[in-house]
Order: C-alpha cells, then sequence, then structure tokens
C-alpha cells in the first residue's frame, strides 16, 4: 500500500510507487521471463492451487515478483540490471516471494530480502479480518473520539473469561482482547503496555 510507504517516511524524491496496470508495459517482458520458470506444479505447491482455479491465479505470481528485479526499471538503474531489493510486506505475501527467490538464481539475478510486517487485527479479534467495507472491523484515523469509543464497546472482541467469576478470578486475557491488541501497535510505552497487560 502506498500510503504505508509514504507514513514510513520514504523520502518521495528517491520512491518510485507506480501501479502495475500503468506501467504494465516495462513490467511485461519481466513477467513472462518469470512465468517461463515457475510451473504450474510450483504454482500449485506453493499457493494451493485446485483444477477450478481460474488461470489468473497462475499467472498472478509473476505479476508480483517482476518488480523485485532492478532489470524492470531500466530507466532508473540503467546498466545496474542486478541491484539487491528489499521488499516490506505483510506475511501474507511471503509465498509469492519464495516463488521470485526460487527463480532468482535461474535469472541470474540477487534473490530480493523481505521485511515482514504483522498484521492490526480486526476489532473482532484475531480469527477476523479488516475490511474497508465493513466499517465497524476497524478504527480509522478519521473517526471522531466518540465513533471510537462506539466501536470498541460494540465491535472490539473481549478478552474476557467464559464466566463472570472466572473473568473475576483470572482477569481478562490480552493475547486476545481486541483492544489490547491495538496497544501493542500504537501506544509507544513498552512500561505501560505490560502493566495494562499484567493490570
Amino acid at each position: 500500500n502506498a500510503k504505508d510507504i509514504i507514513a514510513f517516511g520514504f523520502d518521495p524524491n528517491k520512491t518510485f510507487i507506480f501501479s502495475d496496470l500503468d506501467y504494465i508495459d516495462a513490467l511485461y517482458p519481466q513477467i513472462l521471463t518469470i512465468q517461463r520458470c515457475v510451473t504450474a506444479g510450483q504454482a500449485r505447491g506453493v499457493f494451493g492451487f485446485a483444477n477450478e482455479d481460474h488461470i489468473g491465479k497462475y499467472g498472478f505470481p509473476a505479476v508480483q515478483a517482476a518488480p523485485a528485479f532492478s532489470s524492470t526499471f531500466p530507466h532508473f538503474f540503467g546498466e545496474k540490471s542486478n541491484v539487491p531489493c528489499l521488499i516490506p510486506c505483510a506475511i501474507d505475501q511471503d509465498p509469492y516471494f519464495r516463488i521470485t527467490r526460487d527463480v532468482a538464481h535461474r535469472l541470474k539475478k540477487h534473490k530480493c530480502a523481505l521485511i515482514h510486517s504483522t498484521f492490526i487485527p480486526a476489532l473482532g479479534g484475531s480469527k477476523t479480518k479488516m475490511s474497508a467495507s465493513a466499517q465497524s472491523t476497524s478504527i480509522y484515523v478519521t473517526d471522531t473520539k466518540k465513533q471510537i469509543q462506539n466501536k470498541i464497546n460494540k465491535f472490539a472482541f473481549s478478552g474476557g473469561r467464559e464466566t463472570a467469576t472466572e473473568h473475576r478470578l483470572l482477569g481478562g486475557d490480552p493475547n486476545v482482547d481486541g483492544s489490547f491488541q491495538y496497544l501493542t501497535f500504537f501506544l509507544e510505552d513498552d512500561d505501560e503496555l505490560e502493566q495494562i497487560r499484567q493490570d
């Protein structure tokens, strides 16, 4: 997500953010080269594709992989066609870049390096997913204080126990409590976070 890259403080003058669709002319030759290096069996093994899956699923890993090679961007790198690449991504993107790393040697390129990030859980707990179409799953920076309070009170999965008696005896479970999980991302003071965990 481009907004995430910008939020991390990447210098816009040194950062090339693009859409695959807008840049497909440059990507396509590299995509074809990568597709020739990955068999359908490899794709099925990595992604679990079935015969019923559409052909686009088989072709997309090469689209994801192409930007990991500097030779895709000659207008930036010129003759430097083997510049190492660092990819910040969420853990769900890892299979695409495992394939990318597997084909790198066949292309005589450096293997890309990855920095995995974790997902901020949805308010409904770690077993649920945030969705832009379901406003109740997330807290947005545009939410008012009242909206945030309402979302937490109404939708946030609690670390409460099975019974009130058990909850009074053991306290909440911060490992599954939605509000506490948010604090692990946004509360800067680790000592305060640990105190909240203990309380």
